[in-house]
């Protein structure tokens, strides 16, 4: 007997694909359903033999397969991998079905990383193939809407509208305006961002200002209170030298100079400083007085 139209591989594939199907919908194993696309794309080999109608049965289901797989992908917030895992099965942007384009273009749209389509999305529509296919209207469009205008490519997208035949007049005037309305939106857009950033510019100026004399006070309080110490320490016994190094210690490692409570802090340790060393340097303690 005839082998089926669907027999070896793509009978395997369909097989696979209910199971990918069960677990992506059922079972939310999105792994497991991800590796039943994987083998059921792989079974199917490099093509489909003669014949109109299995090629359009093995495209069908290989489409089929990447839909589920890039769905799995997604769930699993795998979305960064969709376009390389298409892209071992299909090899170039321009083989791509546009069932698979379409789920691409609105996946990278719905997580705001639109760039990722931009050559993707050319390049299938530069290919003389891909324009007589009926779903050719469909894929410009979003292409248009949700590629080229979010990335403000607004010449780009006029020439495209222009030069396409599958718009009439009407349709050609209609996509015009709204990119024209995409553009003075992306201008106000762009106006309100660098007069918050102008706004925005003078307040951190201000506070800059105010930690630079706060850390400038700090240091002018730690110079002192080390000058201080230089002319002192030799005079200084071994436990109050200790004592000494420790206070330097807390105010160098420890206290936050940003903090506003550290200058009182850092003030009160100086005078600590200068009565600890008053009550040390007794008189017979002190260095002599040299004319």
């Amino acid at each position: 007997a005839e082998p089926p139209a669907w027999a070896p591989g793509p009978a395997q594939a369909a097989a696979l694909l209910e199971e990918a199907a069960d677990l992506l919908v059922l079972h939310r194993d999105f792994a497991a359903a991800v590796e039943r696309c994987e083998a059921g794309c792989y079974s199917l080999g490099p093509g489909p033999g003669p014949g109109h109608e299995r090629c359009e049965r093995f495209a069908e289901v290989k489409c089929s397969l990447c839909v589920v797989g890039i769905q799995a992908l997604a769930e699993m917030n795998r979305w960064r991998e969709v376009l390389s895992w298409i892209l071992q099965y299909y090899h170039v942007p321009e083989h791509l079905p546009p069932k698979v384009l379409e789920l691409c273009i609105l996946l990278y749209s719905k997580v705001r990383e639109p760039q990722v389509m931009l050559e993707v999305g050319s390049s299938w529509l530069r290919d003389h193939a891909n324009q007589s296919l009926p779903e050719f209207r469909s894929v410009l469009e979003l292409y248009l809407v949700h590629v080229l205008l979010p990335l403000g490519r607004f010449e780009g997208a006029e020439e495209l509208v222009r030069g396409c035949d599958v718009f009439d007049s009407e349709q050609q005037l209609a996509f015009l305006g709204t990119i024209c309305q995409s553009r003075c939106q992306w201008t106000r857009q762009e106006e309100t961002r660098s007069a918050a950033e102008e706004q925005q510019d003078p307040a951190t100026e201000t506070v800059l200002g105010a930690l630079s004399q706060k850390l400038l006070t700090m240091l002018t309080l730690l110079r002192r209170a080390l000058r201080s110490m230089s002319n002192h320490f030799y005079l200084l016994p071994y436990k109050k030298m200790l004592l000494a190094t420790f206070l330097l210690y807390l105010v160098v490692v420890r206290l936050d100079p940003a903090s506003p409570t550290s200058l009182p802090f850092i003030y009160k340790l100086v005078q600590l400083f200068r009565q600890a060393w008053a009550a040390v340097l007794s008189p017979i303690h002190r260095p002599p007085i040299r004319d």
